[in-house]
């Protein structure tokens, strides 16, 4: 007895455990099923899912997480962020790619620079 009612509790748990992921949050799913194509960097050329581009650098964290909030209250539509992520992420690449031109050995510079200063401060603590 012991044996049979513990393989039907296995069976129950295994029956819950394969339900809960499709029953669970249903639009995290659309999110991730629905495709968009932007032609930016690591995104070019091929269809990259919402739930790919919202945590993306191009997206800051306060629009995304104000996007979920209203997306999950039901006050947007899918098709709605889709054109809000396309937009921003299409605007922050251009923005992105204008100041790149602009100049060219600023991004390559600053990081350097950053680390020279880092680097040289504690020499005068040691030194006092």
């Amino acid at each position: 007895i012991t044996v049979k009612s513990s393989s039907q509790d296995t069976v129950t748990a295994a029956g819950e455990e394969g339900d809960d992921p499709p029953k669970e949050e249903p639009w995290k799913t659309a999110l991730k099923t629905t495709m968009v194509d932007v032609e930016v960097e690591e995104f070019q050329g091929h269809k990259v899912s919402l739930w790919e581009l919202l945590p993306s650098h191009y997206i800051p964290e306060e629009n995304r997480k104000e996007l979920l909030e209203l997306y999950e209250a039901g006050e947007l539509t899918l098709e709605q962020v889709k054109t809000v992520v396309s937009t921003i992420v299409t605007r922050a690449a251009a923005a992105a790619a204008a100041a790149g031109r602009a100049e060219p050995e600023a991004p390559v510079n600053e990081p350097r620079a950053e680390l020279v200063a880092t680097e040289a401060e504690p020499t005068p603590l040691h030194g006092d």
